[in-house]
């Protein structure tokens, strides 16, 4: 069964949702759906007095990490984090209360070529059951390729079952937006899901597109009930008027 996995993005030390394509170095073209009055903490409360667990905390950009320290403090364990996370500041922000971190970046060069000798390193030092890898991607004419910095360089890592299975030994669980979508409320990469669906590995949470309770229901129809999913931009607690947040959580309880 699709679960709710909740989300907190922040940008300059506020909670947001942007239009993930469009989050660049300068900020110019920058598109955002949403800018929370509420600080990252207050959501973090929420998802905790909720039960709901496996959510992520996400930095975009510097100047987020006093907001991040805030939410983990409100919730300890019950939110992942991810972000500029490193080798040398893992163990930080673990102790900082994440359950989980979560890298992209750090695991490939300025070329994207994918270098396994950080993978291995970061598995030493906090171990395969607090690593998720965020395998977030772009659709080109050979699929879907893995994109770093902020979704704006393509790497060398194409998502399909073999890459999952090659990475699964070493990571608790997969991270994966679809940066085509995502904060757009149009409709999810059906292929994409089905595809990632079509692999029994380790748990995975797939966020990109979502508009409606029926793309909940398309994902848990097309995964086979493997893939978990997260909302942003159409959830009413971001100012969305697709998803409410109550029915995700009456649903997650009914389940």
């Amino acid at each position: 069964m699709t679960r709710f996995r909740p989300c907190i993005d922040l940008h300059n030390g506020c909670v947001k949702q942007i239009v993930g394509g469009t989050l660049t170095d300068d900020g110019v073209g920058l598109r955002t759906n949403f800018v929370a009055e509420h600080p990252a903490e207050w959501f973090a409360d929420r998802y905790k007095q909720d039960g709901l667990r496996g959510g992520h905390v996400i930095k975009l950009g510097p100047g987020n990490d006093a907001a991040a320290r805030a939410a983990l403090a409100a919730y300890p364990d019950g939110l992942q984090i991810g972000g500029g996370i490193t080798p040398d500041n893992a163990q930080e922000w673990l102790a900082a209360g994440a359950s989980h971190i979560i890298v992209t970046s750090v695991l490939f060069d300025r070329q994207g070529k994918f270098r396994r000798d950080v993978l291995r390193e970061l598995v030493e030092r906090v171990g395969k059951e607090r690593l998720v890898l965020d395998l977030s991607c772009r659709r080109t004419r050979d699929g879907w390729v893995v994109a770093m910095n902020r979704w704006q360089t393509l790497t060398e890592l194409t998502i399909t079952p073999a890459t999952l299975s090659a990475l699964a030994a070493d990571c608790d669980e997969f991270l994966i937006h679809a940066a085509d979508v995502e904060g757009k409320c149009s409709g999810i990469d059906r292929e994409l899901v089905s595809m990632l669906g079509s692999w029994r590995g380790c748990p995975m949470t797939y966020a990109g597109g979502i508009a409606s309770m029926a793309d909940f229901e398309l994902i848990d129809s097309l995964s086979g009930g493997n893939i978990d999913a997260t909302v942003g931009s159409a959830l009413d607690l971001f100012g969305g008027n697709g998803v409410r947040y109550a029915e995700l959580i009456a649903a997650r309880a009914a389940n």
